[in-house]
């Protein structure tokens, strides 16, 4: 079974879909990491057009970790969160090589087992045959009020809200792969919601597919 649990930034996607998986033991599959992997490297390469990172993508090796990525050999765990990252994913993810490349890595780390896989993009465009297709949201204020919480870095709120923002207005109008709702998908808004209870719902519209 496939699960894509999409949806803006900071909505909560990884935390639900990592526990949801760990309750109903399926592989997590975190494609934002995955995303923020690729953006680490591609700064700290000084790589920043397209036809720069066009001949090097084939030979990039991605893989998933629990908690990280493993990109060429490198274990990424923190680096994946870093300020620079945060600024500059949404410029590489909206790259058609780059989610190309991405997406062959996540439909094939799909075939291994049932999978719950977080994203921008999953029920729309990486698994539209997936069985069950959230799109999840909330409030930009709440979105950043929880980011704010739960980072230890020197952002402060009000730079946290303006990056979700920006972020949310890019992610919803760039050419390629917008952040869109898929038309089968079900919405699950969360403003109101703690995580354990929106994990709880989650794991209960899976339980009454499978």
């Amino acid at each position: 079974m496939i699960v894509a649990i999409d949806g803006p930034a900071a909505s909560g996607k990884s935390s639900v879909a990592k526990e949801v998986a760990r309750r109903l033991n399926f592989t997590y599959i975190d494609s934002g990491a995955m995303f923020r992997a690729l953006t680490f490297w591609a700064l700290d390469q000084a790589l920043d057009k397209e036809e720069e990172l066009l001949p090097l993508l084939e030979s990039l090796t991605i893989k998933s970790l629990d908690g990280g990525i493993e990109l060429n050999g490198r274990e990424l765990y923190h680096e994946l969160r870093i300020k620079k990252v945060d600024e500059s994913v949404s410029y590489y993810s909206a790259m058609a090589s780059v989610r190309e490349k991405l997406k062959e890595v996540q439909r094939q780390e799909a075939k291994e087992a049932n999978v719950i896989m977080d994203g921008r993009d999953i029920g729309s465009c990486v698994f539209p045959e997936a069985e069950v297709k959230i799109f999840l949201t909330a409030s930009v204020e709440e979105r950043a009020k929880r980011r704010f919480l739960q980072r230890s870095n020197k952002m402060s709120y009000e730079e946290i809200l303006e990056d979700i923002r920006r972020r949310d207005a890019y992610d919803t109008t760039r050419e390629i792969a917008p952040l869109v709702m898929a038309r089968d998908a079900l919405l699950l808004d969360t403003s109101s919601l703690s995580l354990e209870e929106t994990i709880d719902k989650v794991e209960e519209i899976i339980k009454n597919v499978s």
